[in-house]
Order: C-alpha cells, then structure tokens, then sequence
C-alpha cells in the first residue's frame, strides 16, 4: 500500500524523470549560487518572488478545473459527449492526488514548473545565505 500511496511531499518527484528532476535541482542550484554575492535585500526580493512562484500543484488544479468547465459548458451548450471529458480528468484528477501523476505532469515537469516542496528548499537555502552575511 505504501508504494501504491507515496508520500505527498516525493509523490510528483518519483513520478518525474530522473533527468526533469536533476535539471531542476540544477537549475535550483543555479539560482542559489546566483545570490551568494547579493545584498540581504536582493535576497529578500527573491525570496518574496519565490513566494508567488506557482508550483504543480497549482498548475494542474488550474488545468484540470479549465478542462472540467470548458467540457461540462460545451456538454451543456451543445454536445453532451463532451461530457465524457469532465468524467475522465475528475479521474486523472483523482489518480494525481493518490499517486503524483496524471499525463499533463511529465508536460509541466518539462516546463521546468517545481514542487511546493522544490521551491521551499531554494527560500529556506537563500535565508541561511542571508543569516551568513
């Protein structure tokens, strides 16, 4: 059950390729080591960008719930298969919440959208960097 279920907080990680994954940890790296020369109020300006950053998470509720309205209008307006696609992302829906993936994921994973928790790590490591300074 427990590999059935992973974790919330490795659960869209284990469901990304390996090489999506290292090029946002690289990436993440990257935006670190950019600051390691900034003014505590460079970092502070970062860390308050990082905050609206939008993560998976946000991104496949928005795409999901677009889909669902635009199918369920056109189902209403016009032709009642359409209907059939609200069913089929409430279900794509339902597998991401219980196991991380849902075709759009490999899609935004590529894009180079991070997770909540792939985010937090760069504030968290940008604010030791300021306590530093």
């Amino acid at each position: 059950m427990r590999d059935l279920f992973p974790p919330t907080t490795i659960k869209v990680k284990l469901n990304t390729d390996d090489g999506i994954n290292n090029e946002i940890e690289r990436k993440t790296a990257h935006n670190i080591n950019k600051y390691y020369r900034k003014t505590e109020e460079e970092i502070d300006r970062r860390i308050k960008e990082l905050n609206y950053e939008w993560d998976t998470e946000r991104v496949l509720e928005l795409n999901f719930a677009s889909i669902v309205l635009i199918s369920s209008l056109l189902g209403l307006l016009g032709n009642k298969k359409w209907m059939a696609l609200s069913g089929i992302t409430s279900v794509f829906m339902i597998q991401h919440s219980l196991q991380g993936w849902c075709p759009p994921l490999p899609i935004i994973r590529r894009m180079g959208i991070r997770t909540a928790v792939e985010i937090t790590k760069e504030k968290e490591a940008l604010r030791k960097l300021k306590s530093l300074k």
